[in-house]
């Protein structure tokens, strides 16, 4: 069973602006390819339709802002898409179950560990930090996916494909589990570079006897020795819940790379558009979700666009929950900022580039995003006056350049630089725009608004105490007490907004 929250929006369909996209673009959208190392031109396996799969949490804590990264790229580039005219049918996963420490493929179930910590049972681990994961995805403004399977609610599927593995004789039966045997796959390691000649037995890999290579991968984990405890557990031959406790090599639970290939099959189809993700799942999740798709698959690849997100570092260390140097969304609100400021900044900077994560940067992003808003917000209450010149053919230019920018790769700092160029010069000819013309600006703003997700007007709770500051400061204003005034503003400040004066109101703005 899986969650579908209904098909994707076509963006271009349904805005103002899909009349508006120039007809004669200089480039097509151009992507990474991490399987072939260089840039392509995007072409869909269907015409006006992507399927796109990203790898989404494990469920055993509250993602990090680095996570996230990841997240933003994603619904960045479905964003995009949207706005280039596509319809994207996207699903998001949920591990819940067979993600073991340290990606490995023996030890403790990261959901069960928790688990045990908090002495709960693992799905109501889940559950709960699921919830935080889609409340932290809220604040962010991430585009609901279609579709939100949970890997625990896929294992009759998972079955189906490692018993396929078996019979092709990709895999083969030990005594603790069913391993993907990677001698079978001559293509292991392309994405990565990790191939055969190059592996070797080392911290992220296991080496068993009954492993017929040490970088095989577990498929299947049997319900014996360590994972004799495991809680969550099915019946191999059936997938049916297993009630059993203890030992029981009939039961057992899925390893974590099955997971992504059973979900984005059943969702997707065998192949698929694009594969999403952070820079740390390309080895060995990626790697290994390649070699069972396309081993028990007809159709390769398996993924056309394998598109990663750079990781983010705090000082010269990357984010990481095993570091001990990570923040939360929780966090980064506390420390006064909004989750769309963390939003821009982590779209301000290229994906394929690793950004060292600061306080100050993500100030310099608040700033820089509440002047793009201010600049929405003028122009959108600007009306036109009869008589004035159009516009039009100056504003398709930029509107060309904003396109290229992110055509090129999702080059998001040069489409931000397109956008200040563009307030500049729209603000210079605003009084001089007939009708025509101020709408195609009009226009504009929503395309980079929906591209980059973070210039939505916030609601503000204002507290009653800042009320109460602004009443008295417009009494003292009133009374050319212009002191007073100063001071009032400088606390209403420290509360976290800022005044200013239009004639005798008083506009409020969140810093």
């Amino acid at each position: 069973m899986h969650l579908r929250t209904g098909p994707s929006l076509n963006i271009a369909a349904t805005l103002r602006y899909a009349g508006t996209v120039p007809a004669k673009q200089t480039t097509g959208l151009r992507l990474y390819n991490t399987l072939t190392k260089k840039e392509e031109v995007f072409e869909p396996i269907k015409k006006g339709t992507v399927t796109m799969y990203t790898c989404g949490p494990t469920v055993y804590g509250r993602p990090h802002i680095g996570n996230y990264a990841s997240f933003l790229m994603a619904d960045l580039l479905r964003r995009w898409l949207e706005v280039s005219g596509y319809e994207v049918i996207h699903a998001k996963n949920i591990t819940d179950v067979g993600h073991l420490l340290h990606d490995r493929d023996q030890g403790d179930d990261k959901v069960q560990k928790q688990a045990e910590r908090e002495k709960l049972h693992p799905l109501e681990i889940a559950r709960r930090y699921e919830q935080e994961f889609l409340e932290d995805e809220r604040a962010l403004n991430m585009l609901e996916p279609a579709y939100r399977p949970r890997a625990s609610e896929y294992v009759k599927q998972m079955i189906v494909l490692v018993k396929k593995l078996l019979k092709n004789g990709h895999a083969y039966e030990t005594d603790d589990g069913i391993y993907f045997s990677v001698e079978s796959f001559p293509a292991y390691g392309a994405l990565s570079g990790n191939t055969l000649e190059n592996l070797s037995a080392g911290a992220r890999i296991d080496v068993k006897e009954q492993k017929k290579h040490p970088a095989d991968f577990a498929l299947w984990k049997k319900c014996v020795g360590g994972n004799g405890a495991h809680i969550l557990r099915w019946l191999f031959a059936t997938g049916e819940v297993s009630t059993t406790e203890g030992e029981d090599p009939a039961s057992g639970f899925p390893g974590w790379h099955i997971e992504c290939s059973a979900m984005s099959s059943s969702l997707l189809g065998e192949q698929i558009d694009i594969h999403t993700g952070g820079e740390d799942n390309i080895f060995p999740h990626h790697e290994c979700e390649i070699a069972q798709s396309e081993a028990s698959s007809s159709r390769k690849p398996f993924v056309r666009h394998w598109v990663h997100r750079r990781r983010i570092q705090m000082g010269e260390e990357k984010m990481s929950k095993s570091l001990g140097n990570v923040l939360s969304l929780p966090d980064v609100i506390h420390e006064g900022f909004s989750p769309l400021d963390l939003r821009y900044y982590l779209l301000s900077v290229h994906y394929r580039t690793n950004l060292k994560f600061t306080m100050k940067g993500l100030d310099d992003a608040k700033k820089a995003r509440r002047k793009i808003m201010e600049w929405m917000e003028e122009m959108g209450s600007k009306e036109s006056e009869e008589g004035k010149e159009s516009e039009e053919g100056v504003i398709a230019r930029w509107h060309e350049k904003f396109f290229d920018a992110m055509n090129n790769d999702l080059n998001t700092p040069a489409a931000l630089a397109v956008v200040f160029d563009f307030m500049t010069l729209s603000r210079l000819r605003k009084n001089d725009l007939d009708q025509s013309g101020l709408s195609a600006v009009k226009d504009i703003i929503e395309m980079i608004r929906h591209t980059f997700g973070c210039f939505e007007p916030e609601d503000m709770d204002v507290s009653a105490k800042v009320l109460e500051l602004l009443t008295k400061r417009k009494e003292a204003r009133q009374s050319k007490d212009y002191h007073l005034s100063d001071q009032l503003r400088e606390e209403i400040r420290k509360e976290g907004y800022e005044v200013r004066d239009n004639g005798d109101e008083q506009e409020l703005k969140k810093l």
